[in-house]
């Protein structure tokens, strides 16, 4: 029996159809992929909000029609950068960062604090003309767009320490410091090892990196031993000892996933939001999806942030140019960070950080940067595809 192979001859691949995300499927699996996290981080957010917006004499929608408002504009913001040429970033790389620089300094300054309020013992965000603005958020993208740009001007110096790595720290150094000085050693975190993901991936040497992550150990021990972040760490170590106390919001997230089971309590009948855990529509929104859509909600959401990941790397395999790779593989690697990060606290696997669960959790500045950050990936996804398309 002869098989049919339709219109294609030998030696002939398939071919995608031509759309405003470009050839190939990569595009269009990071926009589905993202949409539907957008959509179901809407309906958890409304589910984990609504109390807690109530319970401040708020109506129950206040948070969710703040983070729509967020998200409407955060896709206005994909779709501009989807469609302007990712080698445009390169021109904007040291402008994005002096003017992440200038806000950070903001927090900071003793004589800043009419616009930069201190709330709950930290300023981290900026109120100018009724908008509130986290610059630590947007720090996040200026360093990897930077850290990209230079990775392709330097990396020929990568072998040596003086004139490869040294230069980059300095800078990320000027950008980090005011974020440890708000304090957010969190955000802090992530904004360091998205840089040195991204030049690990241009070429830096290992040796580099396993000399200066043992120069690191004895600052980050002090600025785990002090303070709330002391406590925080012995609450991780002895969660039994420190149930009423650092240890209670951890205790709390591991009720709520432990009560999902398999398939959850029920899309709005979860117990942990009124009033037992805290933060339940940010900083523990993930421990509201095991409560309410259980287990299965889970794999679902690493499922999600899984393919985002894999995506991403692949779009970085994919792109022969040397800046869209670094590039592609630093903002995928920032939003890994952050939604691996906060599903381990839920867990109990890290002690808590108050980083957002990308395109879930309650915060307009960070969904915005989220948003604009996988708008780049599909710029460069875009990019690739059209070369190929000209080249055919």
């Amino acid at each position: 029996m002869t098989r049919v192979r339709g219109d294609l001859g030998p030696g002939i691949p398939p071919s995608f159809p031509v759309t405003g995300l470009g050839r190939g499927w990569e595009p269009a699996v990071l926009a589905g992929v993202t949409l539907i996290l957008l959509s179901f981080g809407l309906v958890t957010l409304y589910s984990a909000s609504a109390f807690l917006a109530q319970r401040q004499n708020l109506p129950d929608t206040f948070y969710i029609l703040r983070q729509a408002a967020g998200a409407a504009a955060g896709l206005l913001v994909l779709v501009a950068c989807a469609r302007i040429p990712y080698l445009w970033w390169r021109a904007l790389s040291w402008p994005l960062l002096i003017i992440t620089i200038g806000l950070l300094l903001l927090l900071i300054l003793p004589w800043t604090t009419g616009i930069a309020p201190e709330t709950n013992g930290a300023r981290r965000w900026l109120v100018v003309l009724g908008v509130t603005i986290q610059p630590s958020e947007l720090a996040k993208l200026a360093v990897v767009v930077w850290t990209a740009h230079m990775a392709v001007r330097k990396g020929r110096y990568f072998r040596s320490f003086s004139r490869g790595l040294l230069p980059f720290l300095l800078v990320w150094a000027v950008v980090i410091l005011p974020i440890l000085l708000q304090p957010d050693l969190s955000t802090a975190f992530v904004v360091g090892m998205a840089g040195a993901i991204t030049i690990f991936a241009a070429g830096a040497r290992v040796g580099h990196f396993v000399l200066l992550g043992g120069l690191m150990v004895p600052l980050a021990m002090a600025q785990l031993a002090r303070g709330f972040r002391r406590e925080r760490l012995a609450a991780f170590q002895d969660l039994d000892g420190h149930l009423s106390t650092a240890g209670y919001q951890v205790h709390q997230s591991l009720i709520a996933l432990g009560s999902g089971g398999v398939s959850g309590v029920g899309f709005g009948e979860g117990r942990q939001k009124f009033g037992f855990l805290p933060e339940p529509h940010n900083d523990f929104i993930f421990s509201m999806i095991g409560e309410e859509w259980g287990f299965l909600g889970v794999l679902l959401t690493l499922a999600l942030y899984t393919t985002i990941v894999l995506v991403g790397f692949r779009i970085a395999q994919r792109t022969r140019d040397p800046f869209g790779q670094f590039l592609a593989i630093g903002l995928t690697s920032m939003i890994a960070l952050h939604a691996f990060l906060h599903m381990a606290v839920g867990l109990g696997l890290l002690p808590p950080t108050g980083l957002a669960l990308p395109l879930i959790s309650y915060g307009r500045s960070n969904l915005l940067i989220t948003l604009a950050s996988l708008g780049i990936l599909i710029s460069v996804a875009r990019g690739q595809s059209e070369r190929e398309g000209t080249r055919a």
